[in-house]
């Protein structure tokens, strides 16, 4: 019995942190269930290889690094002398572990075409839920930290806020992967920083330069990685791809598809009709169901259909050009005009292939500020405390208009 325990405080390798410890057999058992497992088979950032080679890496590892640096936290604020029970830190590992467990596969494709009734966030909820029960009530804590409907609200600032640790562990992280230097912050050194006054996060005055880089970071990364116009139109593709198979299912036509992903095509999804039923499918839904369908789907008879998957699957993607103000009418009619007249797209699928909307991202977002605690003993919004001109820029949100169209016609 004994050697079974020892057994369970395994030892994960890291490329980014080195070594990493698993804190105790509860959050072993939970790693090892079926439900985390599939976070393995979840890309962390979609089709962003397309861009990136090196971004293959998964919701699984994202998720086991946010729980290493959430002992981290845990560890610098005890030694503040901030209470945090073993209950406490042990609700924090686990919601921190399992906050994206309800991410379906690539990411937020699925979100946007064929499971569009329910937010992943509603879907990570159910699987705590789900977990809770098959642990005895052990994840109780964890879930109410996780709804934020815990008394200490710092601890709920730790698993979501504008420093929260799942920021410092996906930008550090992704950064590492698809090799673009600029995202890479000093998540050791914010963490060592923190402290918690009348129960707020806050980041100590000498952190202030490690928090404007962190949400200079962040801005870069942004508009370089995760809203890079490449990997923006192979999104937009995949979720028309998805929607298009959807729209075909309930048609009745027949599709090749997984038994998991079938289930999602050829029923209609609601937050009312997602149960624990409909949960197991989802569970057994990831990205290779998605990606082995579309590239049988490149054979299929509908145009459409066939047409995106073979932009997927071939990298030969619509053509995007993105501009601070929105495309002119007149210019979107000329591209329909043309591609209805030298194409076989028809009038009815054009919206399939000529896509235009608007994407907007805000680095720091002032209503939800990061507090600095200056040596007076103040508490600062870093965008007032900060000597960089720029932060206040950066909580302006910027918006940019884009336009996809056939490449070949235009």
């Amino acid at each position: 019995m004994n050697n079974q325990k020892t057994n369970k405080l395994k030892i994960i390798n890291d490329p980014i942190y080195g070594f990493i410890t698993i804190p105790n057999s509860l959050i072993f058992d939970i790693i090892e269930h079926p439900y985390f497992q599939r976070l393995r088979r979840v890309t962390q950032m979609g089709l962003s290889n397309m861009v990136y080679p090196g971004a293959n890496h998964t919701r699984f590892h994202h998720a086991i690094g946010c729980m290493h640096l959430m002992q981290k936290a845990v560890y610098v604020l005890r030694n503040k002398n901030v209470e945090i029970s073993d209950e406490e830190a042990n609700a924090l590992y686990i919601a921190i572990l399992l906050h994206d467990i309800g991410h379906g596969a690539f990411s937020h494709a699925l979100e946007h075409s064929i499971v569009n009734g329910i937010t992943h966030e509603e879907i990570s909820l159910k699987f705590m839920r789900a977990l809770n029960d098959e642990f005895n009530s052990k994840l109780s804590l964890a879930i109410q930290i996780f709804e934020g409907k815990y008394h200490r609200q710092f601890l709920y600032q730790l698993i979501s806020s504008q420093l929260d640790i799942d920021r410092l562990d996906y930008l550090k992280r992704d950064s590492f992967y698809t090799g673009v230097a600029e995202g890479n912050i000093s998540s050791e050194r914010l963490i060592a920083m923190m402290n918690v006054v009348e129960d707020e996060l806050v980041i100590e005055q000498k952190g202030i330069y490690s928090v404007e880089k962190f949400i200079i970071a962040r801005r870069l990364m942004y508009w370089q990685v995760y809203l890079h116009k490449t990997g923006l139109v192979a999104e937009i593709t995949l979720v028309n791809v998805l929607k298009r198979a959807k729209e075909l299912a309930l048609k009745g036509v027949e599709l090749y598809a997984s038994r998991a992903l079938k289930y999602f095509l050829y029923t209609p999804i609601s937050e009312n009709n997602f149960t624990n039923n409909t949960l197991k499918i989802f569970s057994e839904l990831d990205d290779y169901d998605v990606m082995s369908a579309i590239k049988d789907w490149v054979h299929h008879e509908d145009f459409v259909l066939s047409s995106l998957a073979k932009m997927i699957i071939h990298r030969n993607l619509l053509k995007i050009e993105i501009q601070e103000e929105p495309f002119a009418n007149t210019y979107i009619a000329a591209i329909h005009k043309n591609i209805l007249e030298n194409s076989n797209i028809k009038e009815s699928d054009l919206n399939y292939f000529v896509l235009s909307n608007k994407i907007k991202h805000q680095a720091y977002n002032t209503n939800d500020p990061i507090k600095i605690y200056t040596k007076k003993g103040e508490l600062k919004d870093i965008a007032k405390a900060s000597d960089q001109l720029n932060l206040k820029a950066l909580s302006k949100p910027v918006i940019k208009h884009y336009l996809c169209y056939p490449k070949k016609i235009v």
